[in-house]
């Protein structure tokens, strides 16, 4: 087991969650990963027996043919440990060699009844690895001349408009790197169950013309979703083609990529690999992520590893080498990013790439590019390997990318000692332990409140040199403690950690964590990120304070999500707490008036992704708040539901769900629930967990916990009749 455990948690949160989507899902993927640390039991699973296939085409008579044994046996052996112990489901990988499917497997568990055993064709969502698909679409109009990389969006999508002028000077190079400073994320309504609604997609026009911009354009890189959705959106424009018929015809038809699908093909979901949540029992229903360029396709292992070719120069007649060796140029190397460090994660971006000289490859001298994605219940990884013309692809059902990603990282390594490539592994790596010195005076300046997006740290620096890092977020957390040492650094006791402080041009100062994990069977990864910014405390008016002091502790429940969203089973009501430690603040938004607060914070990498504001606004006196397009409101008007023979729900003209909650009276009664097609109705323990969501479940009768609540959701006037039974 790691030690500096708070530490890795609070990295894995904040800046290793490649693709997931919002704050929400980050912490469902923190919550994964912790889980496969901290896990002492095994996990039953089945596995199936690995494959060497022949290739589709001839090997070249100049190569010779490798049996691959000791790689197929470690890829079975780490695959099966993912299913065991580290929280996935299922896996399916795949390596290629120089065109040349040489390795392929899966293992684990798909159904719930065992009758459809995992098979090379079971499809999985790959969640932001489609932006590797929407970049390599975007540079396939740049080879025809039809796009050009730095001539600003606006002359390609003349509806495109923000209330920020800044937003002219946004190109698609900016979209694809990630420094376009567009705020995040626009997912209202894009994950759902077995619909294919395109409301994301088609409404994320209008939702930007109605945001600023947090950064100059170009100034620096941070993760963006949006970015990604305006450049599907410009492949439209530009090529006259919805995209999932763009891809097909360019991409994954030359290719002979027959498995990979978007939502609106309507994938056969007995092809999908089964689905399932940690809080609830039984298989759901398949996941549709309908922001198809940011995250929406689904492809298997193999069909990843034939798209990879892309980028070994085995298919420049769907990509020019020019334009593939394009994506793969250090494109982050801005004013605003920490020193360069070995890195796995998001800090070394191409053009569409999260990495561009991925660790441990680079310790061999190998150029690696990588990028991971992940839905709410999809996870997936391509690390290709262009120089030596191979690659790895995983994907899985639960687990993460992270974890996704150092499987392939393993399997790549041991094919390339195999096939002779390498003579051995490398060791492992460490900062080394501190050199106790003095501290300087100096450095006791850097204690204070530091953000990210959606959290804050407390650093207290003593004379002694020791710096404690607490969590307000996370207050059952033991304090993590460093040592300073000779070299003006902050280290663990067990030299994996090294944490310095920055102040950039910007005039803002930054926590610089740089690590080195290893997790067992997996091997080891490397960190090396701006982690959080520092923040100033600041006096509110008093209105404004009252009016905060209010909504403390306050939960707010999601009403604008569509009722077959996952948002009902994963994530629970919205918590509001004002900063104790940082007064003037609520988690890392500076509170600006009585019904505004915004983030502000400029970090690079993933930490400062998805800065969306709350806004608070009054109907018929009753409070709601907007969350980057997401409706919520005020526990204060969510009444207990009176349980009779029969009532009635109905859904407003606005279309808002209607939440109430569960009095001790009515609670451990039976109900039965009837109502359209065009609805659902959800129920939620004392915990906030979800116990029954109909979209989900088949029983006709639910009983409900006291303490609890339940949702009903649908179109405007639909009309739910509830019994008791």
């Amino acid at each position: 087991m790691m030690k500096s455990r708070w530490i890795m948690g609070a990295l894995l949160a904040l800046c290793l969650l490649l693709s997931s989507w919002d704050d929400n899902t980050a912490l469902a993927e923190m919550q994964n990963i912790e889980a496969a640390l901290n896990t002492s039991e095994v996990i039953e699973s089945s596995s199936v027996p690995l494959t060497v296939l022949t290739a589709a085409m001839d090997t070249p008579s100049n190569e010779a043919v490798i049996p691959y044994e000791a790689t197929r046996k470690a890829a079975q052996e780490k695959a099966d440990l993912l299913t065991k112990a580290y929280g996935t489901n299922s896996v399916q990988y795949a390596i290629i060699d120089h065109g040349n499917i040489v390795v392929s497997g899966q293992s684990g568990k798909n159904d719930e009844q065992g009758q459809k055993p995992l098979t090379k064709d079971t499809m999985y969502g790959i969640g932001s690895t489609s932006k590797m698909f929407t970049t390599v679409a975007v540079m396939q109009l740049v080879d025809q001349g039809k796009i050009d990389l730095d001539t600003p969006v606006v002359q390609y999508i003349s509806e495109f408009t923000m209330k920020d002028e800044r937003y002219k000077q946004i190109t698609p190079r900016m979209l694809l790197n990630h420094s376009s400073g567009l705020n995040g994320s626009s997912l209202t309504n894009a994950f759902l169950f077995e619909d294919n609604d395109t409301y994301a997609h088609d409404t994320l026009l209008k939702q930007l013309a109605g945001q600023t911009l947090k950064a100059d354009p170009g100034a620096y890189s941070v993760y963006c979703n949006d970015g990604f959705t305006l450049a599907q959106i410009l492949i439209e424009r530009v090529s006259g083609m919805d995209f999932t018929s763009y891809i097909h015809r360019y991409i994954t038809e030359p290719l002979g990529m027959a498995n990979t699908k978007t939502p609106l093909d309507s994938p056969n979901t007995a092809k999908m690999a089964g689905l399932y949540y940690p809080t609830y029992t039984g298989q759901l229903p398949n996941e549709t992520s309908n922001v198809i360029g940011a995250g929406g396709i689904y492809s298997t292992a193999e069909d990843m590893a034939r798209f990879s070719q892309i980028f070994t120069g085995e298919a420049e007649e769907v990509l020019s080498g020019k334009s593939a060796a394009a994506m793969a140029q250090d494109e982050y190397k801005t004013p605003l990013w920490p020193d360069d460090e070995d890195s796995s994660f998001d800090y070394g971006y191409g053009l569409g790439w999260d990495n561009v000289n991925l660790y441990p490859f680079s310790e061999y001298g190998m150029k690696a590019l990588t990028k991971g994605g992940d839905t709410l219940l999809y996870h997936s990884s391509l690390v290709v390997l262009p120089e030596q013309d191979m690659a790895a692809a995983v994907v899985t059902s639960g687990g993460s990318s992270t974890i996704d990603r150092l499987l392939a990282n393993e399997i790549l390594l041991q094919a390339l000692k195999e096939k002779g490539t390498i003579a051995e592994f490398k060791p492992e790596k460490s900062y080394g332990a501190p050199v106790k010195a003095d501290m300087p005076e100096s450095v006791l300046q850097y204690s204070g409140i530091y953000g990210a997006t959606s959290t804050s740290i407390k650093i207290d620096i003593t004379e002694e040199g020791v710096m404690s890092i607490t969590s307000e977020q996370s207050p059952d957390n033991p304090a993590q403690i460093f040592g300073y040492s000779a070299d003006g650094t902050f280290r663990s006791a067990d030299g994996n950690t090294m944490i310095s402080f920055v102040t950039e041009e910007n005039g803002r100062t930054y926590l610089w964590i740089r690590q080195y994990a290893s997790l067992p069977g997996l091997g080891q990864m490397s960190i090396s990120v701006y982690n959080a910014e520092k923040l100033q405390p600041q006096d509110l008016p008093a209105e404004t304070k009252e009016a905060w002091i209010q909504r403390d502790g306050k939960k707010y429940y999601r009403l604008n999500e569509k009722y077959t969203s996952l948002v009902y089973l994963v994530l629970p009501p919205t918590q509001l707490n004002v900063s104790k430690q940082l007064p003037g603040y609520v988690l890392d938004k500076r509170i600006t008036g009585p019904n505004t607060a915004v983030s502000e914070l400029q970090i690079p990498g993933m930490s400062g992704r998805d800065l969306s504001g709350y806004m608070f606004f009054k109907q018929d006196g009753v409070e709601y708040l907007n969350f980057g397009g997401r409706i919520l409101v005020n526990e204060d008007a969510v009444k207990p539901i009176s349980v009779a023979k029969k009532s009635i729900v109905t859904i407003p003209s606005s279309g808002y769900a209607k939440w109430y909650k569960i009095s001790d009276k009515d609670g451990g009664k039976t109900v039965k629930v009837s109502m359209s097609s065009n609805a659902s109705f959800a129920v939620y323990n004392a915990k906030g967990t979800c116990i029954y969501f109909s979209v989900i479940g088949s029983k006709d009768q639910v009983a409900l916990p006291a303490g609890g609540s339940i949702v009903f959701a649908g179109d405007a006037g639909t009309k739910f009749e509830i019994f008791a039974q």
